[in-house]
């Protein structure tokens, strides 16, 4: 096992894999740029490195920095916790040159299933439907050629894509050009590359993931499927699990599907396989990610397995030691994703200093947070600034469980969207489990 681990990243992921990295022994290294001296995963750490200025490009996604970081702390391995570098390919690859152990997959899966293209074909060969499209289109001329096969509406999407950005529903012909140009040139900056692929847009359907662990022994687990349909501009807002449109024999299916996908693409430590399901039950694959999900905490919460431990055993080289039956889901997670933002003014990016805090309390009640009395959320990064997730018998009970959290939830100082979360689970769509991705979109709450 390590003894030492760096995290290569901020706000509350980076403090989730301080806490479970101390509950293995091991020490931790906090990276952090100049915008975070006072962030709470730097106080938490047993040592820390500012590895440059406030935007991201320059400190978080610095690949030099981090590793020179992780060199002169004498860090074993480095955790890349979600979004920033944990998808990135020739990171993984820098941490194997330099002797340092990546926890996540390989530099190889990483390039192939971190290309939506290739993704795709390696699912097709793998006998897993997958969303009708394109490959990857090589410019906007045969895009626009590509899309008029294809069929509107259709979805442009970045090879390199994540977190919604990159994305453009296109709705007809006379859109394209404009959303296209956009969408590359956003991808570009967000990830580095600009390359587009098409996709048939499918309307009044599920967004299904499910979540997988596998170890370097041939061990493959799957921990149950997690409803993310509550989007907001193709991001996630609230997810649950098990999904409320999923029957048991469904999920058997989808269990089968990823397992034959993971074998096919030699897959090591923890990841999410998503699909759409259309109104008629079927499921057709998205994308991976290959990485730790935001919304992990509600497969821990009902299977009762730490997947951040799990990441690190396995990265470490350790089995699996339990089986699919031993983590069976029990009773229903809901996690809500409270967001530093205005609703009531278009959700308006928000930022300023926390003058007052509450966490809500309770038996199952979970909030996972980098918050703390005093603390300026920053306004350079992500506006998530928390996760509320609750755990109970039924999905009844859950919801209003989540909504006595959400009612308990104070956070002075800083706009949050925490009100807006409490009308959506009081919503007859959400209430009876029949909402889609397009639910908000729908409801004018775009």
């Amino acid at each position: 096992m390590f003894s030492k681990i760096l995290i290569a990243n901020r706000g509350e992921i980076a403090v989730r894999v301080i806490r479970a990295c101390r509950e293995m022994g091991i020490s931790t290294v906090a990276v952090y740029s100049e915008a975070d001296r006072d962030a709470l995963h730097v106080s938490l750490a047993d040592e820390c490195y500012c590895i440059g200025p406030a935007r991201a490009k320059d400190s978080y996604l610095n690949m030099s920095a981090v590793l020179s970081a992780a060199a002169a702390s004498g860090a074993q391995a480095i955790h890349p916790g979600y979004g920033l570098l944990s998808e990135n390919a020739e990171f993984a690859r820098l941490c194997e040159q330099c002797g340092i152990t990546f926890i996540g997959p390989s530099p190889e899966v990483l390039f192939r299933m971190g290309d939506k293209d290739e993704a795709k074909r390696t699912m097709k060969a793998a006998s897993v439907p997958v969303i009708p499209g394109s490959g990857l289109v090589e410019n906007p001329e045969e895009a626009k050629r590509t899309a008029a096969e294809i069929g509107y509406p259709l979805l442009i999407k970045a090879r390199a894509g994540g977190g919604g950005r990159g994305i453009r529903l296109i709705q007809k012909e006379e859109e394209f050009d404009r959303a296209f140009s956009q969408a590359s040139e956003e991808a570009a900056s967000a990830f580095g590359d600009g390359g587009m692929y098409l996709e048939k847009y499918m309307t009044g359907v599920k967004h299904v993931e499910m979540q997988v662990l596998c170890d370097t022994f041939g061990n493959i687990i799957c921990l149950g499927e997690r409803d993310c349909s509550m989007q907001r501009k193709n991001q996630k807002i609230l997810e649950e699990s098990p999904s409320p449109a999923v029957s048991g024999s469904q999920r058997e299916k989808l269990s089968q599907l990823c397992e034959r996908a993971m074998r096919a693409v030699g897959y090591t430590g923890a990841g999410t396989v998503e699909f759409l399901m259309d109104r008629d039950g079927r499921f057709y694959f998205m994308e991976m990610n290959t990485r730790l999900q935001v919304e992990h905490p509600v497969t821990e919460m009902v299977t009762g397995i730490d997947l951040v431990k799990w990441q690190i055993r396995v990265a470490a080289g350790l089995p699996l030691d339990f089986t699919a039956e031993e983590a069976s889901l029990r009773g229903h997670a809901i996690e809500c994703r409270i967001n530093a933002e205005n609703p009531k003014e278009n959700f308006r990016p928000g930022c300023g200093k926390v003058t007052l805090l509450h966490i809500p309390g309770g038996p199952s009640v979970r909030f996972d947070t980098a918050l703390y009395p005093d603390y300026s959320v920053p306004p350079f990064y992500d506006s998530m600034i928390g996760k509320l997730i609750v755990h109970a018998k039924t999905r009844e009970e859950a919801i209003r469980k989540m909504q006595a959290a959400l009612c308990e939830l104070v956070i002075e100082g800083v706009d949050h969207n925490g009100e807006f979360l409490l009308e959506l689970l009081q919503e007859d769509a959400f209430q009876s489990g029949r909402y889609t991705t397009s639910y908000l979109a729908e409801r004018g709450s775009l």
